[in-house]
């Protein structure tokens, strides 16, 4: 009998300037952070080795409220919080955009509010390596699937 394939999966926690990024194939991870079109030239190339490649994007925009305003700051901080946010949502959107462009199979995953520590993270994957906020969140979209 032949054995199914494993799948290759991507977790992207989205960012303006470098995403958070999980690369999940079998038990092989990677993790790394990358910008909007490296991470366009990366898709193209997995989707050619790994037509069953699954995207899992975290996209903000799915929460039922964004509002991030602290009333002991000045609107100038809060007008910042909220343009920052938006840029990310776009950038979510786009990535979105991309994986339809290359009819890679994707999903929409509302954020969690809970980060996970550098420490779980490690315990939890026997990873080594070093990592940051925007990785662990970017492999919780991907762990267990």
């Amino acid at each position: 009998m032949k054995q199914p394939k494993e799948k290759f999966l991507v977790g992207i926690d989205p960012d303006v300037d470098k995403s958070g990024v999980a690369f999940l194939n079998g038990n092989q991870l990677k993790l790394d952070n990358l910008a909007f079109f490296q991470l366009f030239d990366y898709f193209k190339e997995l989707k050619e080795l790994h037509p069953d490649l699954e995207v899992y994007v975290e996209l903000g925009s799915l929460n039922k409220s964004n509002w991030h305003s602290k009333t002991d700051k000045s609107s100038k901080w809060n007008s910042n919080i909220g343009a920052a946010l938006g840029r990310n949502f776009e950038t979510a959107n786009k990535i979105v955009e991309m994986c339809e462009y290359l009819k890679i199979t994707h999903h929409k995953i509302q954020p969690k509010k809970s980060k996970i520590t550098n420490d779980y993270f490690k315990k939890l994957t026997g990873y080594d390596g070093r990592t940051n906020q925007e990785q662990r969140d970017a492999f919780m979209l991907i762990f267990g699937r």
